[in-house]
C-alpha cells in the first residue's frame, strides 16, 4: 500500500510537472500551423525572420519543411522534436545558433523531394543506398533566406 501511494503521488508530480510546462511553453501553439509559434523561443526568432523573408514563405510553413508529411510521421516527428526541444531549452543544453540535427535534416530533405519531385525525381541515384547531396547543399538560403 506504502509503494502504491509513492507511485501515485511521483506520477501526480510527474504528470502535474508536465501540465505546467505544457502550459508555461505555450505546448498548445506547437500544435498548429501558424509559423510564428516557432519563435516562442528567443532562439528561433532568427530563423523564423529568415523564413519570412525567403522565397518559400508564400507557399511553404515550418511545418511543411520539417514535418513529415504523412499524419502519423508528422505527429511522431512534432512529439519527438517537442520533447527534446523541451528538454535542451530547460536545461540549456543546446547551440546557438541552435542547428538542425541529422534526424531532421533528413526529414527537410525529404520535404525538399516530396514537393519538387517532378523537377528532381530524375537527378536522383538509380540504385538505393546511392548517395545524393542535399538539396540544401546547393540552394542553402531558399527555406531561411540570408541564412
Amino acid at each position: 500500500m506504502k509503494k502504491t501511494a509513492i507511485l501515485a503521488s511521483a506520477l501526480g508530480v510527474l504528470c502535474g510537472l508536465g501540465v505546467f510546462t505544457f502550459g508555461y511553453g505555450e505546448g498548445g501553439a506547437y500544435l498548429q500551423d501558424d509559423p510564428s509559434a516557432c519563435a516562442n523561443c528567443h532562439v528561433m526568432q532568427s530563423h523564423y525572420d529568415s523564413w519570412v523573408k525567403s522565397s518559400h514563405s508564400s507557399v511553404a510553413s515550418c511545418n511543411d519543411c520539417h514535418l513529415k508529411p504523412d499524419k502519423v510521421g508528422k505527429w511522431i516527428t512534432k512529439a519527438d522534436n517537442g520533447f527534446f526541444h523541451s528538454l535542451a531549452f530547460t536545461t540549456g543544453d543546446f547551440a546557438e545558433p541552435i542547428r538542425i540535427k541529422p534526424r531532421n535534416r533528413q526529414v527537410t530533405q525529404d520535404a525538399c523531394l516530396h514537393c519538387h519531385s517532378e523537377y528532381v525525381n530524375s537527378m536522383l541515384p538509380v540504385e538505393p543506398g546511392n548517395e545524393t547531396l542535399l538539396c540544401v547543399h546547393c540552394h542553402k538560403s531558399v527555406g531561411h533566406a540570408q541564412r
